[in-house]
């Protein structure tokens, strides 16, 4: 069990080398638990910086083109994708998209970046193609220290160019990621049935809601929390065609037509409010106000029927809180349907900060005077209660 006890004898081999124990094999950095199953260095999996980008949904993830042309999901050939896995063929291993490798039914395997003429190459149902990485292949995406169920979760791809792995910026919380040169993994599954878990069990959406609070892990965060705050004031007006190019860059139906404007001479303007209860789901209802009156400070948040009514939309409605519209969007209609309100949302405010301007100055951070004297006030206070105790004691 151990051979490694101080003061014991050393048991030894017949060749004079000492017996390596069950201990030593278990335990340390190069033991069977830290060195082959906690981290293992595995096939089909990629590494890269991560840098943030808010176009992408909430599950797809960006991968660099250099990555996918590297990483092969295997595919059987059938009648019905033989044509499609033929121009992969002809297109080879060094240009995207293409494939790497054919694997025939007697398990010989045939390497395409070593053929000049790719166009002869036999297909025939039964035979694999190991293919490129394609947009929407799933993939598995990780953060270390893996800390929970949420460090592992699964992504939709996108290829894009340059080299670097792209976020959306509300996935960010649970693999409590940042962009200061944070590094992530990704892997590749490889059969059916791997893909089938991480589609169903392991995809981004269905892990929104975290199993160990009840609460979602993820939220409208940064410039687009900042910017939902301002979009969902009362001063918010848009013209025509503000809110149609607004609209252009979510998953909305324009043949729906647009709500009738908020107000209508000298020009129709349509308010904030209205523009984005047009991502919202039309069965969500969220009702935080006592509705005596109306409240002048707009504080009082009231959603019904998937419309904005009142309030401005903050970090307590759209961010991580439990009870929020995350939250209920989720509990209601689903997970898939919560992470195009979050995609949607994102881009629609992103589209709409970039036209308007935004600024904060000394001004907006040095106190008012009586905010100043309300401190000193109560750090005098304080520093008093303080002394007396210690004379007390």
């Amino acid at each position: 069990m151990d051979n490694d006890i101080s003061g014991a004898a050393t048991q030894k081999h017949k060749s004079g080398k000492p017996i390596k124990a069950i201990r030593a094999r278990l335990k340390g950095k190069e033991g069977r638990l830290r060195g082959n199953l906690m981290g293992k260095r595995v096939n089909f999996s990629a590494r890269s910086v991560i840098t943030p980008d808010p176009n992408l949904a909430l599950d797809q993830l960006g991968v660099p083109k250099h990555i996918a042309t590297i990483m092969t999901v295997p595919e059987v050939v059938t009648i019905h994708n033989q044509n499609k896995l033929r121009q992969l063929v002809e297109r080879g291993a060094n240009q995207w998209p293409g494939a790497k490798y054919i694997r025939r039914i007697d398990d010989k395997l045939i390497d395409l970046s070593s053929f000049p003429n790719r166009t002869d190459q036999h297909l025939e149902p039964g035979y694999i193609v190991e293919r490129h990485l394609q947009d929407n292949d799933l993939v598995i995406f990780n953060r270390q220290p893996s800390l929970h169920k949420m460090s592992l979760m699964g992504h939709r791809i996108r290829v894009l160019e340059f080299f670097t792995f792209r976020l959306n910026l509300s996935v960010t919380s649970p693999y409590n990621a940042d962009f200061d040169g944070d590094e992530m993994n990704m892997h590749v599954p490889q059969s059916l049935e791997t893909k089938a878990e991480v589609k169903e069990i392991m995809h981004v959406p269905k892990q929104i809601v975290a199993p160990k609070s009840n609460m979602p892990c993820m939220g409208i965060v940064q410039d687009s929390l900042l910017g939902i705050m301002r979009f969902t004031v009362r001063e918010t007006f848009l013209k025509k065609d503000e809110v149609m190019n607004l609209l252009m860059h979510v998953d909305y139906n324009l043949e729906l037509g647009l709500p009738i404007p908020a107000i209508i001479r000298p020009i129709p303007l349509w308010t904030g409010k209205q523009i984005i209860s047009l991502v919202f789901p039309k069965t969500v209802n969220l009702d935080r106000g006592k509705w005596k009156k109306i409240d002048p400070e707009d504080k009082e948040l009231c959603i019904q029927n998937g419309e904005l009514f009142a309030g401005i939309l903050n970090v307590g409605s759209v961010g991580k809180s439990a009870g929020g519209l995350v939250h209920i969007i989720w509990k209601d209609l689903g997970p898939q349907a919560c992470s195009d309100f979050l995609s949607n949302a994102q881009v629609l405010i992103n589209n709409w900060l970039v036209t308007t301007s935004f600024t904060i100055g000394v001004k907006d951070i040095v106190p008012r005077v009586e905010i100043s004297d309300k401190v000193t006030a109560t750090i005098k206070l304080n520093s008093y209660k303080c002394r007396k105790i210690i004379h007390i004691t």
